[in-house]
This record gives structure tokens, sequence and C-alpha cells, in this order.
């Protein structure tokens, strides 16, 4: 099925950009029921969000996905 590749929805300008396009960042979002109290509930979602290569270039992106790469790459050595 060529050319029927799905489309995202940029998070930062809301362009349709198709997803092998788009840059993918794991964002994770905590949720607090009380903040009060020592009955506190939290909620961790993991969401994947999508920008467009010019969205994720204007908000350093890649430059944050490189250090991550470089981060890990020393890691493992």
């Amino acid at each position: 099925m060529r050319g029927k590749e799905s489309l995202v929805i940029c998070e930062s300008c809301g362009r349709k950009v198709p997803r092998s396009k788009a840059v993918s960042i794991e964002k994770s979002i905590s949720f607090s029921t009380d903040t009060k109290t020592a009955n506190d509930v939290r909620f961790f979602e993991r969401r994947k969000i999508y920008y467009c290569i010019s969205c994720a270039k204007h908000r350093g992106i890649f430059e944050m996905k490189k250090r991550q790469a470089i981060a890990r790459s020393k890691k493992m050595m």
C-alpha cells in the first residue's frame, strides 16, 4: 500500500505530517489526585509526541536526541 501512510499531527503547529517524516519523542506525564494529604495517588502516563521537521529543528529536539544517544553509548562502554 504505497502512499497510504498514516498522518500524525504536530504537537506544536498542528500540521499533518506522514508518520515516517515526523520526529517522535516519548514523554512521561504525571497526574496527581491530591497533593495535601498522605493519600496522594499518582498516575504516570507515557505518551508519544510527534513534531514536524521544522518545529523539531526550531525547538532543538535533534540536538537533544543526539545528546541522549551519546550518553547511551558512553554508558554501554
